[in-house]
């Protein structure tokens, strides 16, 4: 008996050992339809290794079966392998954030066992697949963020009981939505917005009790919604933004007692708002902007809905005059009443909304004057009154705002001079006055507003010079219709002197000319050999700091061909003899000398006689950099650039066929390996660095703050990184912090709405209003350096799994819990050496630079405030 049960045991454990050598053969098959794995995400994937144990984002249950498999925005390039169908206790597949092309195989509808499909942020295409309804086990299913066409086939929702989450957002999805979409009964989520959707608004949608989120934003959707939505009486965001609805608005729907995001603008509502008898005191957003809606604007919506952040009527047919009960609204945030039919005056009550921060009634009807008591709004970003028939003089207390981006007063009856004091608003950049009855000069504290880059006091009736320096860099549209207005850029010059006068000056004798020519002769000749001279020492210091490289054999192909080239440092401490450089760029050849790759190129160090290092970074795209010229103007412009905590840029090597950037090396690695635990110096677990406490990682948010603030606030023109997370943040052999790929955005390649999104490689910390509309700003590098602060205080990715199957985003998963009063929850575990109030510090504020909206984002110059003085809160507790 005892013999029997031997056997048994001893066959069981020979099928075990044999499935796992089949599940880690399957896994190999996918390895190797992976063509590009820049970040060796799948070095660990060894043949010798074991799968469950060793391979990452690989994992497996109690029974040594894999389970899940989680590589999220780790850049792996190729198609799905087909063999993955094999993993017949595989539950959740989560690919998000890669650049896989093809399609979903068939073969996976034989992994039936299925809870998760997550493969947003790729470049799929093709149809999406028929059998994903045939899942019968599918809660969660992402698709968004790729290239799937045609219609949406109804066969998805054949059997979907289970489905909690479905998003098909961002594709090019055509035809109508499928009324089948009422047979997942469960459905909490519903996503199919930015498509092409056609056809009307499926009411079987409503019918699903649970459905809390539904989202057709950007889509060519029609007809008649209000009896459909009414229904949907759970849901807590609905956005039909931007489609072709018509009829009446669902605004029922707005006594529901979760909404709190309510999105229908720019469709073709019409009639007028009706009262409401009750909001949700969770409502947050309601937004009706570009529609036909008439009538006055809705006092049942200010005086029901006390929540409000933002209140966006813009863009209709609305009259009367402004509420002053809107005032009562606290919270607001965002107040939109431009391109309407509204009169009246601006209420005084405005000033009294202390977080405002935008304030748009341009092409109204408004008379009178500009409030003073709008200078209490101090953190007002945007102030529109443009096109309105406001009188009397500009407020002298508007510097008071002193967050003030955009000041547009222009096309009113103002009058009066130009305040002085709006020179002390130091963060405008589009100051717009044209049009109006001003008069005086433009004073000369303007030219303090060197982020300008919109200036018009055009129609006016201005007189005298117009100040040196900034403005004059303006086009003279800006400054044309004011007769008195003279000094460039305009023609007219200021001299005071007249044709009579010029008439009653005494002649000059033909000698007095004479000794005026050769005395002007004699002082051109010696400016011209001044300028010589510069210029031949200039030459000399080039020639010190240029080595042109003629026969490039080591910078090329490993062929016998000829490489023209030029090699252009920037630093005296590099060799600078052809001949180290051909020992020191052999490096390019050798794969072992690889460190990093990335969306511009890959990195390679290079090692010199006396201990000298560089990085390397080869090229993999010009991007929007058309020739030499612009590469080299590009390049040499960051070279100059000085800051303790920036890379250095030491050079640059250009060839037809190879362009190389020379930077500085970081002996201690990134950022992101330092805290995740992907290969920094000295370990090659999976834990975090345990020299990275709580002070160095302090220090190198700061240094990271600083150098941010110094490309925003001190290059001119402004640096954006526009690519900014924990990988490019480098550090020394001191843990200091070096940020790299700064101002290299022409470099990025398919820099759009749709490239980044398929090709961008810093999922999680790209800025919403970066990813969906490319709108580019320094408030975009404030957003991902938010995500970094959280990143450095809880040791999470900006995107992870927290266990289980759901996804999790980090300032969401932080926000939540400090929400709930737990906010020493989200401390990394391996910290040592901190003061607890000085993390949650440190996380509010990374909350603060990820809110949604860019405007309510701090700049970095006020990041580096802040945390200055966290620290030395701290130090004086201490």
């Amino acid at each position: 008996m005892r013999s029997l049960l031997q056997q048994c045991c001893c066959f069981l454990l020979m099928v075990a050992l044999s499935a796992a050598s089949s599940e880690k053969e399957i896994l190999l098959q996918f390895k190797g339809n992976i063509t590009s794995d820049p970040y060796n995400s799948l070095v660990s994937w060894d043949s010798s290794k074991d799968q469950c144990r060793d391979y990452s984002g690989v994992f497996c249950d109690s029974f040594g079966n894999v389970y899940k498999i989680v590589l999220w925005n780790t850049s792996l390039g190729g198609v799905l392998s087909p063999a993955l169908s094999e993993l017949k206790s595989l539950r959740i597949l989560t690919l998000f954030g890669n650049r896989f092309t093809g399609n979903l195989p068939s073969e996976f509808q034989e992994l039936t066992g299925l809870w998760k499909i997550n493969v947003s942020s790729n470049a799929l295409f093709g149809s999406i697949p028929e059998f994903l309804g045939d899942l019968r086990n599918i809660r969660f299913l992402d698709l968004s963020k790729n290239g799937f066409g045609g219609p949406i086939p109804s066969s998805l929702f054949r059997f979907c009981e289970k489905v909690k989450f479905i998003s098909l957002s961002h594709n090019n999805l055509s035809g109508s939505i499928p009324t089948d979409v009422g047979n997942c009964s469960n459905l909490e989520g519903f996503d199919v917005s930015f498509n092409g959707l056609s056809g009307g608004f499926p009411s079987e949608i409503c019918e699903i009790p649970g459905l809390v989120y539904l989202s057709l934003r950007g889509n060519l959707l029609s007809g008649s919604v209000e009896e459909e939505v009414s229904r949907c009486q759970r849901l807590e965001l609905l956005d039909l933004g931007s489609n072709l609805f018509t009829g009446v608005a669902p605004f029922r729907i707005l006594e529901s007692s979760n909404l709190s995001y309510f999105n229908v603008s720019y469709n073709g509502f019409e009639g007028q708002v009706p009262v409401t008898r009750s909001c949700s005191e969770k409502l947050e957003v309601f937004d009706v902007a570009g529609n036909g809606f008439q009538g006055e604007i809705p006092m049942s919506v200010v005086s029901q809905c006390g929540g409000l952040k933002v209140l966006d009527v813009g863009y209709n047919r609305l009259n009367g005059e402004i509420p002053v009960e809107i005032s009562m609204l606290k919270r607001l945030t965002v107040i939109r009443l431009g391109n309407n039919s509204i009169s009246g005056e601006i209420p005084e009550e405005f000033g009294t909304i202390e977080l405002l921060q935008v304030l748009d009634l341009h092409n109204l009807d408004l008379e009178g004057g500009i409030p003073d008591t709008l200078s209490n709004c101090r953190f007002l970003l945007e102030l529109d009154v443009s096109g309105n028939s406001l009188q009397g003089q500009i407020p002298e207390t508007l510097y008071n705002m002193s967050y003030l981006r955009i000041l547009d007063l222009h096309q009113n009856n103002l009058n009066g001079i130009i305040p002085p004091t709006l020179g002390n608003l130091s963060r405008i950049r589009t100051l717009d006055l044209s049009e109006n009855l001003l008069s005086g000069s433009i004073p000369f504290s303007l030219t303090n507003l060197s982020d300008l880059d919109h200036f018009n006091v055009s129609y006016n009736s201005l007189a005298g010079p117009i100040p040196l320096f900034s403005l004059q860099n303006f086009d003279p549209s800006a400054f044309s219709h004011n007769p008195g207005l003279c000094g460039a850029p305009l023609d007219q010059s200021c001299s005071g002197d007249s044709t009579n006068s010029r008439s009653r000056r005494p002649k000059l004798s033909v000698s007095t000319i004479v000794a005026i020519v050769a005395a002007s002769l004699i002082l051109t000749g010696v400016c011209l050999i001044t300028v010589m001279n510069m210029k031949a020492r200039r030459k000399r210091r080039r020639r010190e700091d240029e080595t042109m490289i003629i026969e490039s054999t080591p910078l090329a192909s490993s062929d016998s061909n000829l490489i023209i080239g030029k090699l252009v440092l920037f630093s005296k401490t590099l060799p600078s003899k052809y001949e180290d450089w051909e020992a020191g760029t052999k490096a390019l050849l050798n794969k072992d000398c690889l460190i990093g790759a990335g969306l511009i190129g890959t990195v390679y160090r290079a090692d010199f006689e006396g201990g000298i290092s560089i990085a390397v970074k080869k090229i993999k795209t010009l991007g929007r950099i058309k020739n030499q010229e612009e590469f080299e103007q590009e390049i040499g412009r960051l070279g100059t650039l000085r800051h303790p905590n920036l890379v250095t840029f030491q050079g640059y090597y250009w060839s037809s066929s190879m362009q190389l950037i020379l930077t500085d090396f970081a002996s201690n690695g990134n950022l992101y390996d330092n805290l995740h635990g992907v290969g920094y110096p000295g370990t090659s677990s999976d834990v975090g660095n345990r020299q990275l406490n709580w002070p160095r990682r302090f220090q190198i948010a700061l240094g990271m703050a600083r150098a941010l603030s110094y490309l925003h606030h001190d290059c001119k023109p402004q640096i954006l990184h526009l690519n900014l997370k924990s990988t490019n943040i480098l550090l020394d052999e001191n843990y200091e912090p070096k940020l790299s790929d700064y101002g290299l955005v022409k470099l990025l390649p398919l820099l759009d709405s749709y490239g980044l999104t398929r090709f961008h490689n810093a999922v999680g910390y790209v800025a919403p209003e970066l990813a969906q509309s490319m709108r580019l700003s320094d408030k975009c590098d404030v957003y991902s350096f938010g995500v970094i602060l959280l990143e450095v205080v809880t040791g999470r990715k900006p995107v992870e799994s927290l266990g289980g199957h759901e996804v999790v985003v980090l300032c969401e998963y932080v926000r939540t819990l400090i929400e709930r009063g737990k906010a020493t929850d989200c401390f990394d575990r391996s910290l040592n050496g901190f003061v607890e109030n000085e993390l949650i510090q440190v996380m509010k504020l990374g909350l603060i630079c990820t809110s949604e909206s860019a405007l309510r984002r701090p700049s970095m110059a006020e990041v580096v405030q802040v945390l200055e003085s966290i620290r030395s809160g701290s130090e004086s507790e201490s």
